[in-house]
């Protein structure tokens, strides 16, 4: 089977964040869990939603929906790491787009991984996607689009 390779362009990153891996992130094999990476993910997503001012969901019941997320691991990380989120948008399209991931360890440099979050705006109301908000794509004017 092929391995999956993510690469993003450098500009594209415009936030960051630092989490600490806690002792319940751990796993069996004494290292930062799949699943508590996966959260990690998300509350870094969650971080630069709300810095940028964008709501997951709002009160006419549209939000943003994840629709896939690759990861891939690259080194260990361990009990008390201080790991570095650098966060980013890229590909867009006429109801989404994708948010990058390049996971650091500040300690000693070390890449930890790379993650892609696919998302597209959904209308809950309707269990429809919608197009992206114009108000969206204005917060991040140097996003390639592919449509």
């Amino acid at each position: 089977m092929a391995r999956l390779t993510l690469e993003f362009p450098e500009d594209q990153y415009c936030y960051s964040t630092q989490l600490t891996v806690r002792v319940t992130d751990i796993n069996g094999a004494n290292h930062l869990g799949n699943d508590s990476m996966i959260s990690m993910i998300s509350e870094a997503r969650a971080r630069f939603l709300y810095e940028f001012g964008i709501r997951e969901t709002d009160e006419d019941g549209t939000g943003i929906i994840v629709t896939d997320l690759a990861t891939t691991y690259r080194a260990e990380a361990h009990a008390r790491d201080q790991l570095l989120f650098e966060v980013g948008v890229m590909d867009f399209n006429r109801y989404g787009g994708d948010i990058t991931f390049r996971i650091t360890r500040p300690a000693d440099g070390t890449l930890v991984a790379m993650a892609k979050s696919g998302f597209v705006f959904f209308d809950y109301r309707q269990s429809k996607a919608v197009p992206m908000p114009d108000a969206f794509s204005a917060k991040f004017p140097k996003v390639n689009r592919l449509d």
